[in-house]
């Protein structure tokens, strides 16, 4: 068993054993910002360009779960960041919305958005999403 697969196990454990937490709001934060360390994610959204760059939807108030949902695995299945990282915050927004978690983020199980964004701009919004939901 590799050293990722064993992080991902842990991590599921941690969700199962934090369910009444609701939103598992610090490793959300935590796995964001690490994403954001990476310098490749600044590059431009461009939907029309065939590129690695990819744009993800910025979502609507009440649809972030959903669209953090299909934006992490956009993400996952074009190896645009740490798979590990991306996998576990994919799961962790999963859970969340098929368990009625966060309930604020998630009124529908659609993503409904307005204008899509960077990675990063993309991870910008579940930063503050989930920044405010700590408040």
């Amino acid at each position: 068993m590799n050293a990722s697969m064993l992080s991902y196990i842990l991590f599921s454990c941690l969700l199962l054993s934090v369910q009444a937490q609701n939103c598992s709001v610090r490793e959300i934060i935590l796995y964001t910002k690490l994403l954001l360390m990476d310098s490749s994610l600044s590059c431009p959204c461009r939907e029309t360009a065939v590129s690695s760059c990819s744009c993800l939807p910025i979502a609507e108030p009440g649809h972030e779960l959903a669209c953090f949902v299909d934006g992490t695995q956009h993400m996952l299945e074009n190896n645009v960041s740490s798979t590990t990282v991306t996998a576990m915050l994919n799961k962790s927004f999963q859970i969340q919305l098929d368990r009625r978690l966060c309930e604020s983020l998630a009124r529908e199980h659609q993503c409904q958005y307005k204008t899509k964004g960077t990675v990063k701009e993309f991870l910008n919004k579940i930063l503050r999403t989930y920044q405010a939901v700590n408040k």
